[in-house]
């Protein structure tokens, strides 16, 4: 069983994706979608991956 990020490693991810984000500039939609693939192909898992998905939309 995977542990949970604390909340160090969640804030770093969250300003490392910032900054990647303002990187980009007009290619900010590109990357999040190479960043999603990347995660997805890491995860090696298409039904989690769905499943986050899901989480991910909810609240927008």
């Amino acid at each position: 069983m995977s542990q949970s990020m604390n909340v160090a490693d969640l804030e770093r991810v969250y300003d490392r994706l910032a900054e990647a984000v303002d990187r980009t500039g007009n290619d900010s939609e590109l990357f999040l979608v190479k960043l999603a693939l990347l995660a997805a192909q890491a995860l090696n898992d298409a039904e989690r991956y769905d499943a986050l998905v899901e989480c991910a939309l909810q609240d927008l």
